[in-house]
C-alpha cells in the first residue's frame, strides 16, 4: 500500500501549482473538474472522491458538511483564494480538520482592480468608449463631465493584505484614504498614509469613494444597505470586489436610479451567477464583472503555488499561521 497523501484538487488550478505535486515523489493526485459555477459536482460522486483523501485544493466549489464527513482521512483543506463562505466550517472544526487560504497571493491583483473601476466610473470609461464608436465623436461637449480622484476621500472597509495594497494605489493618486477596521490599530494605518476611523456609519457620510474588502459573515451580510446609502454624498462611488451579500443589492439599485450615490463596480453578488433579472445587470450606473478580480496570470499561478505548497507545509509542519483560518 502507497503511504503517499493524496490530493483531491477540485476544480483545475494553475499548471504552476501542478508542478508542485507531481515533482513531490510524496504525493499524488486526482482532479474533479467541473465547470465554475455553472455546473456543482454530483453530491455522490463528491462523497466518494473524499474518502481517500488526505487534503483537497478548492476554489469556489461548495464543500458541504455531508460531503467533508465522508473524508475520514482529511487533515488540511486549502482554499484557492482567501474567501471561505463556499466550505462548511462548523464540520470542518468538528473534525479537526486545518482550513488554509493563499493569504499573500492575489492582493496585487484585487487592489488594481478596485482601481480599474473606480477610474472606469469616474472617468466614464462606457460613456467616452460608446461616443467614438457610434459615431458621436463631435458631441463630447455634450456629455456629463467626469470625476477626478485628486484629493478625493476614500474609506478602505477592511484592511488586510488587500486593503493595504490599495492604499498605496490610492496615495499614488493623491487621494486622502480613511480606514475603517476595528482590528487594526491606528498606527499601523498612520504608518503606511492612511487615517482610522471608528464609527462607519459617520465615516460614509464624507466619503467620495467606498472600497469593501471584508469577508462575508453575519455581521458584515447586507452590511450596506439603504439606510447607509441615503447618507453618502450624491458623487460617492462603492467598490465591492470582497464578496456578494455584503451590498444589498437592491437597494444599490434604488440608491443608484434615484440619484443617492454616483455610481457603483461590482465584481461579487448574492447569487453567482446572478440571476438574470437582476436588475443591476440593465441599470447604466454599475460596472460589472464577473468575480475576476484576481484573474491575472500572474496571480493565478500564485494562488495555484501556494495552495498546494500550503498543503505541503502542512504536512512538514512548516505551515505558515498567518494562512490558518480561526474557525
Amino acid at each position: 500500500m502507497s503511504n503517499k497523501k493524496k490530493i483531491l484538487v477540485v476544480q483545475k488550478i494553475h499548471e504552476a501549482g501542478m508542478k508542485l505535486i507531481i515533482s513531490n515523489p510524496k504525493y499524488e493526485f486526482e482532479i474533479i473538474d467541473v465547470e465554475e459555477m455553472v455546473e456543482q459536482i454530483d453530491i455522490n460522486l463528491f462523497k466518494k472522491k473524499v474518502v481517500d483523501c488526505d487534503a483537497i485544493s478548492i476554489r469556489t466549489e461548495k464543500l458541504p458538511g455531508e460531503v467533508i464527513e465522508y473524508a475520514k482521512k482529511l487533515k488540511i483543506i486549502s482554499r484557492h483564494g482567501v474567501g471561505y463562505d463556499n466550505i462548511d466550517l462548523n464540520t470542518t472544526k468538528k473534525n479537526n480538520i486545518t482550513l488554509a487560504i493563499t493569504a499573500k497571493a492575489n492582493a496585487i491583483a484585487v487592489a488594481e482592480h478596485v482601481m480599474f473601476m473606480l477610474l472606469s466610473i469616474s472617468k466614464g470609461k462606457n460613456m467616452y468608449d460608446n461616443s467614438v464608436k457610434s459615431g458621436r465623436f463631435a458631441d463630447r461637449n455634450k456629455l456629463p463631465k467626469t470625476i477626478e480622484l485628486w484629493n478625493k476621500n476614500i474609506l478602505i472597509v477592511g484592511f488586510g493584505r488587500i486593503g493595504q495594497c490599495l492604499i498605496k494605489r490610492c496615495l499614488g493618486f493623491e487621494m486622502n484614504v480613511f480606514v475603517y477596521d476595528p482590528f487594526v490599530d491606528s498606527e499601523k494605518i498612520i504608518s503606511l498614509g492612511g487615517k482610522k476611523v471608528d464609527n462607519l456609519v459617520e465615516a460614509v457620510q464624507t466619503m467620495d469613494a467606498i472600497s469593501l474588502h471584508v469577508p462575508l459573515n453575519d455581521k458584515t451580510k447586507n452590511l450596506i444597505n439603504i439606510s447607509l446609502l441615503k447618507t453618502m454624498k450624491k458623487n460617492c462611488i462603492l467598490i465591492n470586489a470582497a464578496r456578494g451579500g455584503i451590498v444589498n443589492e437592491n437597494d444599490l439599485n434604488l440608491a443608484l436610479n434615484d440619484g443617492l450615490i454616483y455610481g457603483a463596480g461590482l465584481d461579487v453578488f448574492s447569487k453567482e451567477p446572478p440571476d438574470e433579472n437582476n436588475p443591476l445587470l440593465k441599470n447604466d450606473k454599475v460596472f460589472l464583472s464577473p468575480h475576476t478580480s484576481a484573474f491575472t496570470e500572474e496571480c493565478m499561478q500564485r494562488m495555484a503555488k501556494e495552495t498546494i505548497q500550503n498543503i505541503i507545509d502542512f504536512f512538514d509542519n512548516k505551515l505558515d499561521k498567518s494562512k490558518i483560518v480561526k474557525i
